[in-house]
């Protein structure tokens, strides 16, 4: 009882630092909420896991065996809680990870805007299918509230592409390209950086995802056709 208050209060602190431009549990587009739902979903198996073992250990301290019981504890501890609890927290588990897995695939979507993705080192650049012939430095423009596919690659190394609060990361791997779906709810600015530790100066490896309104997408792809 005395080691719940702190730890709880520890627990409580840190989770309430996970908001923010990076952070995965602030998710700004379906894809990221999916994989919030699912840091959730595991983080109340585990906390439920670590629940019971802890009220085994202090039952092991506690309570005395009683006569001809050892094969109603074998079938409790060794079979129930030994065996059928496990497998059946990590089957629910399972199933929860591959419903949502399915859900981040990117599927055709008659709605879908296509944009392509190179790293290099240190800096992105991003080309768009609805505007031939223009590419932006650093920045990703994208309209709200409608899917996009970004085709991801490399010039050089492997790098990864991530922005934390609209998708998960996905690698960008020379002479390949990878597909990663993202979508923001709303307009507005989201970082992204590369999570591959690709040599000295991949800490600043950074950029930048402007989601446009309508109007706003409309003008941009304007001015790109210009």
């Amino acid at each position: 009882m005395l080691l719940r208050l702190p730890i709880a209060g520890i627990t409580l602190g840190a989770l309430s630092g996970c908001e923010g431009m990076y952070s995965t549990l602030d998710p700004a587009g379906p894809a990221a909420r999916n994989i919030a739902t699912l840091w959730w979903v595991m983080l109340g198996g585990a906390t439920f896991i670590f629940g019971l073992v802890m009220i085994l250990l202090l039952l092991s301290f506690t309570r005395r065996k009683g006569a001809g019981g050892e094969a109603r504890q074998l079938r409790i501890w060794v079979i129930g809680l030994g065996l059928v609890f496990p497998l059946a927290v990590l089957g629910a588990l399972f199933a929860c990870g591959l419903v949502i897995g399915e859900r981040l695939l990117a599927r055709a979507d008659p709605e879908v805007t296509r944009v392509s993705a190179e790293a290099r080192s240190w800096a992105w650049s991003f080309a768009y299918e609805d505007a031939p012939g223009q590419r932006t430095e650093g920045v990703l423009h994208i309209p709200a509230g409608r899917p996009v596919d970004v085709a991801i690659t490399t010039a050089d190394v492997i790098h990864s592409f991530w922005v934390p609060r609209l998708a998960g990361k996905l690698d960008a791997i020379p002479g390949r390209v990878n597909v990663l779906r993202i979508e923001a709810d709303l307009p507005g600015t989201y970082r992204g950086l590369s999570a591959e530790f690709s040599g000295a100066g991949y800490g600043g490896f950074t950029f930048q995802v402007t989601a446009h309104d309508a109007a706003g997408w409309d003008a941009f792809l304007e001015d790109a056709r210009r």
